[in-house]
């Protein structure tokens, strides 16, 4: 099943194709009283024809262990769903059908530049009715072992990093009994094969779902609504810190696209910007609060040394010295706020990058694709040159501090080689807020300037 709109990024292929051909997308096993019975080698006899509202309906009839057997496919175009319905007979002896087994595709073909990290997000992600989603990636079951999610189930799903093939059970069914996954035999290192199954209860012998094939897109996932967008998390086992944030975050830039209409990179630029000119008026409080702590610094180490012996007396001297100068002890911590602030907003991108196909394949300038490190490593250079000018003007006119002064040229060099390999719209935006930072830091070092606060670095 090829995929329109989206091409392969790998060179080998022109489209990207979520079927192989080699096997059904998905496929069936009825299991009756005492047998099970494979739908994949059953002659149907199909029937095309169109519903009313223009979505194409394919019907499949034929007959399995001397019972009948109907799927009917409604796909609805330019949607990535269909509706599925099922309809199983009795056998020769009157007996029904119990349930059906539905197994999902048990691996991917990878189209993407990078094959072994697309590999590393073939995972199955089921949805119990009462609990969070849960994730099982293909790598963490060791051949042959079982895992079993309990149900009801709302979904399940098969994904690579950017693509997914999920079933989802009416709103209010419970015929999604359970999921179970079995790790599949290793080639390589990676694991690249497992066997997925939802065990999906007969009602008179009939069953239906809603069969989602596509691109792991934001707005898609959602539209299904039952939560299925959580198929798609961010942070791994920091989900419930990260997954606000990245959420937030992946919707401001939607809106962003929606509004402006500009390509990726460019709105990384802007939301750069956008985020350092949101938190000027706390930056600057912070920044402030910190000059006039580094400004009475020197009274309170001359108060801790003249009262080491006298812990209370020191302490009362030192609050003195706080009111006069209309100050908190907290104000130490004001400092980090600069540094802390646009934290969240970073993190989150981080995990947004992971496996955002919105990101997928988009260029900006020299980078042909935004989602994937700069080959040149280009970006994460001009990102660590960023934060060094950043971190010098914002030394300007400081007291001397040979601590603060070394880590000037090592932080820098330390965080260039920890993203040389990240996602090189990652170091992209990072370097833009660094930039967007510079004028205020520029503006608060000539304040201390002004106010006598300290030697030039």
């Amino acid at each position: 099943m090829n995929l329109p709109g989206f091409r392969a990024l790998d060179k080998v292929h022109q489209s990207v194709s979520i079927s192989s051909g080699k096997r059904p997308l998905i496929s069936y096993r009825v299991l009756g009283a005492g047998d099970t019975l494979s739908l994949d080698k059953v002659a149907f006899e199909v029937e095309r024809s169109s519903a009313a509202n223009g979505a194409t309906v394919l019907a499949y009839r034929g007959m399995a262990g001397g019972r009948s057997i109907e799927l009917k496919y409604t796909i609805v175009a330019d949607s990535f769903v269909s509706r599925v319905e099922g309809v199983v007979g009795n056998d020769a002896a009157g007996n029904p059908a119990r349930f059906v087994l539905i197994d999902l595709p048990s691996t991917f073909r990878s189209f993407e530049v990078d094959s072994a990290d697309d590999q590393n997000h073939f995972a199955f992600a089921m949805k119990p009715r009462t609990r969070n989603a849960e994730g099982i990636p293909f790598k963490s079951l060791d051949p042959g072992e079982r895992q079993l999610v309990p149900g009801p189930l709302t979904w399940a799903a098969a994904k690579s990093k950017y693509f997914i093939v999920g079933v989802l059970a009416p709103e209010g069914d419970d015929s999604f009994a359970e999921g179970v996954a079995v790790g599949g035999a290793r080639v390589t290192r990676t694991a690249t094969t497992a066997t997925g199954t939802i065990v999906a209860r007969l009602n008179n012998g009939t069953f239906r779902f809603d069969l989602f094939t596509g691109p792991q897109q934001y707005t898609r996932l959602e539209s299904m609504g039952r939560e299925f967008v959580n198929s798609n998390p961010y942070g791994g086992w920091l989900q419930g810190v990260v997954q606000p944030f990245a959420t937030l975050v992946m919707r401001i830039l939607l809106w962003m696209k929606a509004t402006l209409k500009l390509d990726y990179g460019w709105l990384l630029v802007i939301f750069g910007v956008a985020v350092r000119l949101i938190l000027w008026p706390l930056n600057h409080g912070a920044m402030r609060s910190s000059m006039k702590m580094q400004r009475i610094q020197p009274e309170l180490n001359d108060i801790q040394k003249r009262y080491k012996a006298d812990p209370q007396k020191m302490q009362a001297e030192m609050m003195r010295v706080y009111k006069e100068h209309d100050m908190s002890p907290f104000s130490t911590f004001a400092g980090c706020l600069p540094l802390l602030l646009p934290m969240p907003v970073l993190f989150a991108l981080f995990f947004v990058f992971q496996n955002t196909i919105e990101f997928r394949g988009v260029p900006f300038l020299w980078l042909a694709d935004i989602s994937i490190k700069d080959p040149y490593y280009i970006v994460p250079l001009l990102m660590g040159i960023s934060m060094f000018v950043l971190s010098w003007v914002g030394m300007r006119n400081a007291p001397p501090n040979p601590q603060a002064k070394m880590m000037l040229y090592i932080f820098p060099v330390m965080m260039t080689f920890l993203f040389a390999n990240f996602a090189s719209g990652l170091n992209l935006y990072y370097a833009i807020q660094n930039v967007a930072a510079i004028p205020q830091q520029w503006l608060i070092a000539n304040e201390r300037g002004k106010s006598g606060g300290g030697k030039k670095t």
